[in-house]
């Protein structure tokens, strides 16, 4: 893989211009550090950046011979939420489930397990395919991640968890 061009940075969408190329990532592709790539071009390219990384669209990774390639949200599958947004939202989010939360609709990936319960609690589902986009983490960017819940644990990241003595 030493071969493929590297990115080596990530530029702020709105801070760079002049994109040679796309690559489109659904919502578990643009958290990466280190990976490999093939841009809408057919173009493959080593993503090997310093730190963990969250990407929403709109950033373009710079490839080390000063080239851009955008990040942008590719198409998956989804369910569009309807009804009582406030009762549905907080039980989506009794499940630690992301969430794109929107004036009149919430949006989740496509999961039957929670498409029955929202249909239990009287929420209307429609299975959709779309750029999904969800609610960054709360304190206004990244992703939300497990948490403690007074158990004396922690995460470090997704499927990290542990408790400490």
């Amino acid at each position: 893989m030493s071969d493929l061009p590297k990115a080596v940075a990530v530029a702020p969408k709105g801070k760079w211009a002049g994109a040679a190329d796309v690559v489109a990532l659904d919502y578990e592709g643009r958290f990466l550090r280190r990976k490999r790539l093939i841009a809408a071009s057919g173009a493959g390219f080593l993503v090997d950046l310093p730190e963990v990384t969250n990407l929403t669209g709109g950033e373009a990774f710079v490839l080390a011979d000063g080239r851009f390639v955008e990040v942008r949200p590719a198409l998956e599958p989804v369910l569009v939420i309807t009804g009582d947004l406030a009762r549905l939202a907080w039980h989506i989010g009794n499940r630690h489930t992301p969430c794109q939360i929107e004036p009149t609709r919430l949006v989740i990936r496509a999961d039957h397990v929670l498409e029955g319960m929202v249909r239990g609690l009287g929420g209307k589902v429609v299975a959709a395919v779309e750029p999904f986009q969800p609610e960054g983490g709360a304190y206004g960017m990244g992703r939300t991640m497990g948490h403690d819940h007074g158990f004396g644990g922690h995460s470090h990241g997704p499927g990290q968890f542990h408790v400490h003595p």
